[in-house]
């Protein structure tokens, strides 16, 4: 689904080689409302009633001013367009610790690679940005693809929870995963976030 904004026009947190993030955008409450169809709900921890626009919007409206949570839509970069959103909830900033979150919407931007870049993303904005040391993730046992994508993206198993998941009249076990700080290599923000500008020293940086 094509985005209705030119592309210079969209701000962009973090650009990657294929995908970007940038922040939550109300225009795209319809276009957040399609993807949450059954097919896509199945796979995520999401209350299963139908989510409209007006239930997307409130959801928007929650998670843009809450605090412990920090979100992104996830673009493809050629042509950039909107295919998922992607992000953090529950931030604790005391403990350093958040919750990864990622649905892929746009059906035909699935199985391309775009989910372990947009997840190594993220998880450089948690760890050089906001100062994170531990994300950790829940995913269904029925849903391989996105448990190898984690792994590629550098979330190591640590457990589950067994039989808490009711799919297709079975119980199915929700895998538990994390990521630390000192086992990530930053690809993007690392090169940004740094104490000099241009090789000085930001003290001596003329900022009047």
């Amino acid at each position: 689904m094509a985005t209705d904004e030119a592309p210079d026009a969209i701000s962009l947190s973090v650009i990657g080689e294929k995908t970007a993030l940038g922040p939550l955008r109300q225009d795209l409450v319809a276009t957040i409302a399609h993807w949450l169809d059954p097919e896509t709900m199945r796979t995520l921890e999401i209350s299963p009633l139908p989510w409209t626009p007006e239930r997307v919007r409130d959801w928007l409206e929650t998670v843009t001013t809450a605090s412990d949570e920090c979100w992104f839509v996830a673009y493809a970069r050629e042509p950039l367009r909107p295919i998922g959103v992607t992000g953090l909830g529950h931030v604790d900033y005391r403990d350093r610790t958040g919750e990864y979150n990622l649905l892929i919407g746009e059906k035909d931007a699935r199985g391309k690679g775009y989910g372990t870049e947009i997840t190594r993303l993220v998880l450089d904005y948690a760890f050089t940005v906001l100062g994170l040391h531990n994300v950790w993730l829940r995913v269904y046992e029925y849903n391989p693809a996105a448990i190898r994508v984690y792994e590629k993206s550098g979330f190591l198993h640590i457990g589950r929870r067994h039989a808490c998941k009711l799919m297709g009249g079975k119980l199915w076990d929700t895998v538990m995963m994390e990521c630390l700080s000192d086992a990530f290599a930053s690809p993007v923000l690392g090169r940004i976030y740094r104490p000099d500008l241009h090789g000085k020293d930001l003290a001596s940086t003329d900022v009047d």
